[in-house]
């Protein structure tokens, strides 16, 4: 017999499987391969954080070589997206930097593009050494700025001089009003203020926000300027949009997490905006229309 745990436990997985993959490998390579059916791309990121031991750090750089390794065999393109906590830095910056490098390393010789996630604002300055050292040494590495940071401004100019890959995010973390913008407002604002400096002086970026609005000034933006840009948007929310995007000619990519660690993700996703809760609901209402 089920215990009411276990049982809300499946009830839970069976709606958040609207933007979670699933728990495997293999049900992220199947999501991945249906949004590359569609016209889409696929960047794959494994659940679970803040690991302080090497069993779980070794087992994370292991999947995320089999998934680099799987893509052309699933027919798949697109990436995997990498958090630093997850491979070594709450050990040590050393031991985080040795795991990308294996990771890196795996993913050059399968053509796949890897991601580096920016975490909360403890781990910013590290995370952007740990990218610049990379990219000095690898060409296909990206790295994430969050718009509701008050610094990132300065961070992405930095970057750009060095010819950066950037994914421009809303953030996702719950931080202090001294170092972040906290309305909705003030975070489109600052959005929209960094993606200008990215059709100004980036190339290969990464739009990342499900924002109509947003998504509308870059459509206008991108008319302007000539950049290698893409949209990118969580797996199963905006999918009415998606094929729009694609007819249009642009590149989109589904950001496709998988892992056992859903439950907290899930809800830190709903927490990060208020909006998510609607997106969320509105696009699990469209895909069990009938």
């Amino acid at each position: 017999m089920v215990s009411g745990t276990k049982l809300m436990e499946k009830i839970l997985l069976g709606v958040a499987k609207q933007w979670i993959a699933g728990e495997t490998i293999d049900d992220a390579l199947v999501s991945a391969k249906d949004a590359y059916k569609k016209g889409r791309h696929a960047i794959i990121n494994k659940l679970g954080e803040y690991h302080t031991s090497k069993p779980p750090i070794d087992n994370t750089v292991k999947e995320y070589q089999i998934i680099s390794s799987s893509f052309r065999k699933w027919k798949v393109r697109g990436g995997i997206s990498v958090k630093p906590t997850q491979v070594g830095l709450s050990i040590s910056m050393k031991e985080c930097l040795r795991n990308f490098e294996k990771i890196i390393k795996n993913a050059t010789e399968s053509h796949t593009f890897v991601w580096i996630d920016m975490e909360s604002s403890d781990h910013t300055d590290e995370t952007l050494q740990i990218y610049n050292d990379l990219f000095a040494r690898y060409e296909r590495i990206g790295i994430a700025i969050q718009a509701n940071l008050k610094r990132s401004k300065n961070d992405l100019k930095d970057l750009l001089k060095n010819g950066a890959k950037i994914r421009l995010v809303k953030g996702a973390y719950n931080e202090n009003s001294k170092i972040a913008y906290k309305s909705k407002n003030k975070v489109d604002q600052n959005y929209l203020k960094l993606m200008k400096l990215l059709f100004k002086e980036g190339n290969e970026f990464g739009i990342a926000t499900h924002d109509s609005a947003l998504i509308k000034h870059t459509i206008k933006l991108a008319k302007k300027s000539e950049r290698k840009f893409e949209f990118q948007m969580l797996k199963g929310i905006r999918d009415e949009l998606k094929p729009e995007l694609s007819k249009k000619g642009f590149v989109v990519s589904d950001y496709i997490p998988y892992g056992t660690n859903w439950l907290p993700y899930s809800i830190r996703r709903v927490k990060e905006r208020k909006r998510n809760i609607l997106l969320l609901g509105s696009s699990f209402i469209q895909s069990h229309r009938v």
